[in-house]
């Protein structure tokens, strides 16, 4: 399950081994179309932890990682970020983004 988390939160979440951090809005068609997608992968992918930031409620994560546009992914490895990719990916290409960079 994707836990929509704040600020304040994000610290503590990137502790764990590997985490997927999916930035969006609820105003972007692409975030909408992309979430389901992140949802299906996070009960099929046990070892990784799947989060998502609101950027409209969390701007000042949203600029400390230099977001510009969204949906944009980053994945944490030990608390390092390890990969980014901006925009929509289909299910395969998302999968094919985690295993390289797990």
């Amino acid at each position: 399950m994707v836990k929509l988390i704040k600020s304040n939160e994000f610290d503590e979440v990137l502790q764990n081994n590997i985490v997927l951090v999916d930035f969006f809005a609820k105003w972007c068609g692409p975030c909408k179309m992309l979430s389901p997608i992140v949802d299906e992968l996070s009960n099929e992918m046990q070892d990784i932890v799947f989060v998502k930031v609101d950027i409209d409620e969390s701007v000042d994560l949203a600029n400390k990682f230099g977001i510009l546009s969204i949906p944009t992914l980053l994945i944490f490895k030990n608390g390092k970020l390890n990969g980014k990719e901006v925009g929509f990916l289909s299910k395969s290409d998302l999968i094919r983004f985690i295993n390289e960079n797990k």
